[in-house]
């Protein structure tokens, strides 16, 4: 099918002549100057045209071929700026530095192996990877000169320790060896405390992490608009436009850390906004390029940039044999130790109490080099260090920073000039609304740097959703035929990650930039991609490994695609340009500066304690605070502590200082949760007091005190967003336990529902017959029964909860595969409303990246299928289409691995039987059946993604099918002897599921922690009671009182009272925090004392007072505590609350229950 019948949707249908064509430009976001590194892996072709694996120059049309650069051209390149201009004024004044310039062919980004050290947010910074056009032909016409402009993405937020590849003790200790061996540099910088801006110039664009047109990008632009005119004065204005071009006209993107207090609260609040510049990478002829450490410094000096604050480390002492190490007040003596052992001793020592001052100190001392940052860290931000970061570079490194020093020394300051209202006076003045203080910022930094608001208020004329593009462009551009290298590769990556189905959102906007240029023939949209869970980057790099020319994948990144139809011509000359060029994406090897990649990309980001404290143990901890209460608190704190590896006695003094913040702060704001926003408003003064009580206390806070005010000039965040992502929204909060994992048992009074997540072949309607016959049952006396999905016509579930709802207190056997997040949705919502607990049983197996089912055990479930016969589903042997139907039952289950399937239903449900299936020490799958499979496999996401969830007969692979149908039954029935020889026996499958569901009726159960619990379908919190002792209660008082008899003879409760509690909150009436609050107390026994029965001839309803728990006493937030018993028909049960006012107009009874009863209830959320 041609290119533009593809796309028949959204445009009419071209000439035979035409091609619809597509091109993309992407930005790279990655952490600092060089904190990962892009291997030189070449070359590539168009996705139709096959060429020789060879690496092509990119020159001016004659074709030369060149071996790929040797170790010391890579070193020498990489101290290189192919953009023209620096280039030139590099050489100058870098005599003897660089080797002539190689032109490099276009290229692809190798896998990274990756370091993660603790899993807090990492902070970002981007860089910018430009595009070449098509040839001189694509020139001629402006529609299609676009090509490749931009390369938007975040590669640090990918970069993250593999804890199954690195350990951080395996990482310092590689790190160490490779600088005691001198065959690496250690590179050590500050970690500026702010969020990611990316600019690549006006038209190019600001970026923040995953957002563009904001209120964080128009911060960005202006403190960097005001950075030239604080550093260029009067020449500021043609210094600000000549930027723009400059970074326009060679495709390249700065990123920096933004450091301001407008934005919300970190660490610490800055004393001034600014930025500081952390990376710098040019595309080139379409190899992305990421600056080196001291060419990052060239250019910034070049340009009056600010720089940050870095140290390098060479192999020894140097000086002498042994030195003595002043940290702080901590003496350390080093004799003929590794510098490299030294930095991670000095942060060792200095990690729980270390600050900007003393941290910096002790690196200038032992560094080989220290080249101090544009911005002093102590005089624009304060003592709060948020942390260190260090890497491997260059042996080379030092010399080559050497060089750049001495030829770019420290630009001299301009004479101050009044620059205006500043970015805190501008925030200040204008606080109607966002969008109101972005207009003011970006008018305020004048049009030579921002002439258009394009990014920001799209067009004019259009409405308020005017940015907002179709949604059908991500599929035309996945249609369409790349022109460019940049964009097979896109087009690569997004196909895959939509064909596995990984947690990313794909959204499109219109470009405003390119509107004079858009036409019915060429389109222009920018792209977000965001990346949601770490679990896609980890299924990703294991699809790198098998396919090692895929293009890298980031969290989040931007993507501006022109869609242009191009006539034969043009598209073969398009043709022609990419036809030398083949992405083997194997070259592995040497990457930047020599280094294996692996080695490449090796990095530790050290935090520091008194930065911790502040952002994860205060300001993160707000919601749990404040919604569950100080338990919850301290049971959080507690275990980020541990999870840190926290001094014992540090965990005693923090633990202490938590405590009294957790009561000071609830004294103060009550039940009104303080913003984490503007946290440091409240926890700076408490830390600055604290600390003055004695030098221990000192040394715990780091320093405090000289807090800025920031109420006054906070930007407006619309939506209450966190740009960084180590927030979540306020609202969505989901606080941890407050108390370790609990025994959880499913009450007498109450039903159980076993459901069965499987596929079919699973066993689960043959388990379910041999439970339903069991003596005994599950060890008491509810009645067990079973229905079968397939005898059940109609909606099975709903059929469930009649039954459910008939017999309230039975154990249901599901026997009906649920295989997905909606039926499970719909048993939690039937558990909710019949009074049931539900348990999920699963077959055991290893399962995948991508799925909870490994291939051994979906071939026994086809295996068993397949010697079915008579079938009430008419799924056996003589179905022609069952290898099909088993395929789409996995694929049911796709895009969860094993331990987030599990985990998923353990959150939802809070236990989980797992059903022996396959023998442990079993000999690997066969060949020829793990073959059949992946063929299967394949075969049905291509008749998925073309035909949907039409059966497999009707569609245009039916032949195809039908042959690999009967090529499985031959395959399997072959190796019938091995399927059924990994198989545990059926009798022993059975035991083991019996125990464990005996077990969870008897309370034996412990719940697996999975580390969060939702907040999200809680609707109201309650003491829950059992229904037998309320019966019993309501038996003894007939027997007592004549009018409780009369009253209750023709109730029938004994039958209609399926459930029993005292509600103490609920969200609609109280609130969400109101009810969340009840969570330090959640699973906890309650005594509640019956004290009368009240009633009248529409209901009824016990009065009941709340006794305590722990010391504090449960109060709920109704006038009337109580425990409603019936009410009439049409009557609803919130009526009951009357009941006293009615009582006092003499319209309802009261019986008194003297002395009171005392039943003990569990309290939880419903």
């Amino acid at each position: 099918m041609s290119a533009s019948q593809r796309i028949l949707c959204a445009f009419a249908l071209p000439p035979p002549s035409s091609l619809f064509k597509s091109t993309t430009s992407f930005l790279f976001r990655r952490s600092s100057p060089s904190y990962i590194t892009l291997a030189p892996s070449v070359s590539f072709s168009s996705s139709s045209i096959s060429a020789p694996h060879l690496q092509r120059m990119a020159g001016d049309g004659k074709e030369k071929w060149i071996e790929k650069p040797k170790l010391d051209d890579r070193l020498a390149t990489d101290a290189e700026c192919t953009a023209a201009a620096v280039a030139e004024d590099v050489t100058k004044r870098l005599e003897g530095l660089n080797q002539a310039p190689v032109r490099k062919s276009y290229g692809t980004v190798s896998g990274a192996c990756t370091v993660k050290v603790e899993e807090a947010p990492v902070n970002i910074t981007g860089v910018e990877i430009q595009g070449q056009s098509v040839g001189p032909a694509a020139a001629a016409q402006k529609s299609t000169a676009v090509l490749s402009k931009l390369f938007k993405g975040n590669l640090l937020e990918s970069f993250t320790v593999d804890n199954s590849t690195y350990a951080l003790g395996q990482v310092r200790t590689r790190m160490i060896e490779m600088v005691s061996k001198g065959l690496a540099t250690l590179e050590v910088s500050l970690k500026h405390s702010g969020s990611l801006f990316m600019y690549a110039g006006h038209e190019g664009g600001a970026y923040a992490k995953n957002s563009f047109g904001n209120i964080y990008t128009a911060v960005g632009v202006f403190v960097l608009g005001r950075m030239f005119q604080d550093a260029w004065g009067a020449e500021a204005a043609k210094k600000q436009a000549e930027f723009n071009e400059f970074l326009e006209r060679n495709r390249m993107c700065i990123s920096m850390e933004l450091v301001t207090a407008v934005l919300g609260d970190h660490g610490q609040r800055p004393r001034e906004d600014y930025v500081v510049v952390t990376a710098v990478t040019e595309l080139g002829n379409g190899k992305p390029k990421f600056y080196s450490t001291p060419d990052i410094i060239a250019f910034c000096r070049k340009w009056h940039l600010p720089t940050n604050h870095v140290w390098l480390f060479s192999t020894r002492c140097g000086k002498s044999e042994v030195k003595i190490l002043i940290f702080g007040s901590v003496f350390i003596s080093v004799m003929r130790l590794e510098i490299s052992d030294i930095i991670f001793a000095a942060f060792d020592v200095l990690c729980e109490e270390g600050t900007a001052t003393p941290v910096c100190k002790a690196l200038d001392e032992v560094a080989d080099i220290s080249v101090p940052g544009s911005k002093d860290h102590i005089k624009v931000q304060g003592e709060i260090l948020e942390g260190l970061v260090a890497r491997i570079v260059s042996h080379e490194s030092s010399k080559h920073m050497e060089k750049v020093l001495k030829a770019f020394p420290l630009p001299t300051e301009e004479a101050g000039l009044d620059l205006g209202p500043n970015l805190r006076d501008i925030c200040a003045t204008n606080r109607s609304d966002e969008k109101q203080q972005i207009k003011a910022l970006l008018q305020s930094v004048g049009a030579s740097f921002c002439p258009d608001y394009s990014d920001w208020f799209g067009n004019e004329a259009g409405d308020a959703h005017s940015r907002s593009a179709d949604r059908s462009v991500l599929s035309k551009f996945l249609q369409s035929h790349p022109a460019d290298f940049a964009t097979t590769k896109l087009q690569e990556m997004v196909q895959l990650m939509r064909e596995k189905r990984f947690p990313a959102a794909f959204k499109c906007y219109h470009n405003f930039h390119k509107l004079d240029s858009v036409s019915s023939n060429n389109l222009f949209y920018k792209m977000v991609i965001h990346v949601h869970s770490d679990s896609a980057f980890r299924r990703y790099q294991k699809e790198m490994r098998h396919k090692p020319g895929l293009w890298p994948l980031y969290r989040g990144f931007f993507i501006d695609i022109n869609l242009f139809k191009a006539n034969k011509e043009i598209a073969a000359e398009i043709a022609k340009n990419n036809m030398g060029i083949v992405d083997n994406g194997t070259s592995g090897g040497l990457g930047k500066d020599g280094l294996a990649d692996e080695d490449a990309n090796l990095m530790i980001k050290l935090k520091f304690l008194t930065y911790k404290l502040r952002t994860f143990l205060i300001r993160n901890g707000l919601s749990i605070l404040f919604k569950e209460g100080p338990a919850a608190y301290k049971a959080y704190y507690l275990r980020q502590m541990k999870s840190w590896g926290t001094s014992a006695g540090k965990q005693r003094e923090l633990s202490k200082m938590l405590d009294e913040w957790a009561v000071y702060i609830r004294r103060k704001c009550g039940n009104k949760q303080l913003s984490s926003s503007i946290y440091l408003s409240e926890a700076e003064p408490f830390l600055e007091q604290y600390a003055e009580r004695s030098p221990q206390n000192q040394a715990l806070i780091g320093s405090a005190g000289n807090l800025v005010r920031a109420e006054e000039f906070l930007a407006i965040v619309e939506g209450g967003g966190d740009e960084e992502g180590d927030l979540e929204a306020e609202r969505k909060v989901a606080p941890l336990s407050p108390t370790p994992s609990s025994k959880d048992s499913v009450l007498k009074d109450e039903g159980l529902i076993v459901f069965f997540p499987g596929i079919p072949g699973c066993a689960k309607s043959a388990l379910c017959k041999e439970l339903l016959n069991a003596p005994g049952g599950f060890g008491d006396d509810r009645p067990v029964q079973s229905l079968m999905g397939d005898l059940i016509k109609g909606k099975y579930w709903q059929k469930v909860a009649d039954e459910r709802r008939r017999k309230p207190y039975s154990i249901m056997l599901a026997d009906k595969n649920a295989p997905n997040a909606e039926v499970w949705r719909q048993i939690e919502d039937m558990c909710h409303s019949t009074r049931a607990s539900a348990v999920p049983v699963v077959p055991d197996s290893e399962g995948t990246d991508s799925n909870p089912f490994s291939l051994d055990a979906l071939a026994v479930f086809m295996f068993r299928v397949l010697q079915r016969t008579n079938h009430p589903g008419n799924l056996d042997k003589a179905s022609s289409n069952a290898g099909y139907v088993l395929l789409m039952f996995y694929h049911l289950y796709e895009g969860k691995s094993r331990g987030e399937f599990e985990g998923d239903l353990i959150e939802r449900f809070g236990s989980l039987v797992q059903m022996p299936l396959l023998k442990p020490d079993r000999s690997p799958l066969p060949d020829p059946v793990k073959s059949v499979l992946e063929e299967g496999i394949s075969l049905y996401k291509l008749h998925a993604n073309r035909h949907g969830r039409l059966e497999s007969t009707k569609g245009s692979y039916s032949k195809e099918w039908a042959k690999w149908e009967q090529q499985l039954r031959e395959v399997l029935f072959g190796n019938a002897e091995y399927l059924n020889s990994v198989q545990v026996p059926f009798d022993f499958a059975v035991k083991e599921v019996s125990e464990q569901l005996t077990k969870i009726a008897k309370g034996d159960y412990i719940t697996p922690d999975t580390g969060k619990r939702k907040f999200g379908t809680i609707v109201y919190a309650a003491v829950s009671l059992p229904v037998m002792e309320i019966k019993g209660l309501l038996d003894n008082l007939a027997e007592k009182n004549p009018k409780a008899e009369a009253f209750l003879k023709d109730k029938h409760l004994g039958n209609s009272l399926a459930g029993a509690h005292v509600t103490l909150a609920h969200k609609r009436s109280h609130g969400v925090i109101a009810v969340a609050n009840y969570g330090m107390f959640l699973h906890k026994k309650v005594p509640v004392e019956v004290t009368a029965l009240l009633f009248t001839d529409r209901m009824a309803a016990f009065e009941a007072i709340l006794g305590s728990v722990d010391g504090e006493r449960i109060v709920s937030k109704n006038e009337w505590p109580h425990i409603t018993l019936w009410t009439g028909e049409g009557v609803a049960a919130k009526e009951a609350n009357a009941l006293p006012e009615l009582l006092s107009e003499g319209k309802a009874t009261w019986i008194e229950i003297n002395p009171p009863a005392t039943i003990f209830g569990t309290l939880e959320f419903y």
